[in-house]
């Protein structure tokens, strides 16, 4: 497979119906009057297992076969994913295996083996994890779900696409992380298969964004992962990339990159204005309208994609002064 389509997204809908909540999304009155024009907020972070990444999940393991289901299955995650592939694999009673780095957080480990997953801590970087799920998958045979670069997590994420542009047909554009590409590849496809005026901007942290690097070489390359406040967008996005790579750089119209300053302001926002807890890829949205990044010339859909954050972290974030010095992370 070359692209995920709309058909494939509208597939994927269906077979993850009762499985994942279909997330408001709700007219922000701080941002549309800061903007000057209508400015939504796609609540996702409201999802099940509190990220978009339980819609990818959960249609892989549904696709999965009989056989493969008895195998097992085993990701590479910054936390969110191996969240939601957790809840997926302990709904169908599968096995599951989630490998991280060091540069995960204690609370995203926490809730994974809360679910009863196995965790595997290897390295420094999510190219280390991957190592260990190449491992596992030729000693163990499990079945690898990786978080971005697959098929049916993309159309799974494609299915978010669907509902921001079903709650706001007349959107002009859409703001959506972009880490590995999962997520802003199947919103993009969704989103231009139904509406293909409306533009669609990633949105990533200055820190390590190995999507817009390789974007702007032309071909996938690799990036030191850095410690940020977004620490979910972390992560290469494969030097054998099949199909993020190539889906992202065809769908969308632009990508901007975030100072932890204004990551942090982010969140500050939503909590002091929206009364939303997010985490800081979930607040990158809110940051780029708040740093004058992205102009609105028509309704701005904003997407909080989770709210997996470290609550000492967050209450440090929005009690503390507005400038956030990016080498005290």
């Amino acid at each position: 497979m070359t692209r995920v389509t709309l058909e494939h997204i509208r597939a994927a809908r269906e077979r993850i119906a009762g499985k994942v909540e279909r997330t408001p999304t709700v007219l922000s009155p701080s941002l549309s009057e800061r903007l000057g024009a209508q400015i939504y907020l796609k609540l996702e972070h409201r999802q099940i297992t509190c990220s978009f990444k339980l819609r990818g999940a959960s249609n892989a393991v549904a696709s999965l076969s009989t056989n493969e289901k008895a195998r097992g299955v085993v990701a590479a995650s910054t936390g969110n994913h191996g969240r939601a592939l957790a809840h997926a694999a302990k709904l169908e009673g599968l096995r599951a295996v989630i490998c991280m780095s060091r540069l995960v957080p204690g609370n995203k480990l926490d809730e994974i083996r809360r679910l009863g997953a196995e965790v595997r801590i290897v390295g420094n970087s999510q190219d280390d994890a991957q190592q260990e799920v190449e491992r596992l998958v030729a000693q163990e045979g499990l079945v690898m779900l990786p978080p971005f670069d697959h098929p049916s997590i993309i159309a799974g994420q494609g299915t978010l696409g669907l509902e921001m542009i079903e709650q706001v047909p007349d959107a002009a554009l859409v703001l959506v992380q972009l880490s590995g590409g999962g997520l802003a590849s199947g919103v993009a496809a969704a989103i231009k298969g139904v509406s293909p005026g409306t533009k669609i901007i990633g949105v990533s942290m200055a820190r390590g964004a190995a999507m817009k690097a390789s974007l702007d070489a032309g071909h996938p390359v690799l990036v030191e992962e850095l410690p940020t406040l977004a620490d979910s967008l972390g992560g290469g996005i494969g030097l054998d990339n099949r199909l993020t790579f190539a889906m992202c750089r065809d769908l969308l119209d632009d990508v901007i990159l975030l100072s932890e300053d204004e990551i942090a302001a982010g969140i500050r926002h939503a909590y002091a204005q929206e009364r939303e807890i997010v985490e800081g890829a979930g607040a990158v949205g809110i940051a780029a309208l708040l740093a004058g990044k992205v102009g609105a010339n028509g309704p701005v859909v904003v997407l909080l994609s989770g709210r997996n954050i470290d609550m000492n972290a967050h209450r440090r974030i929005v009690c503390e002064a507005p400038s956030l010095k990016e080498d005290a992370i």
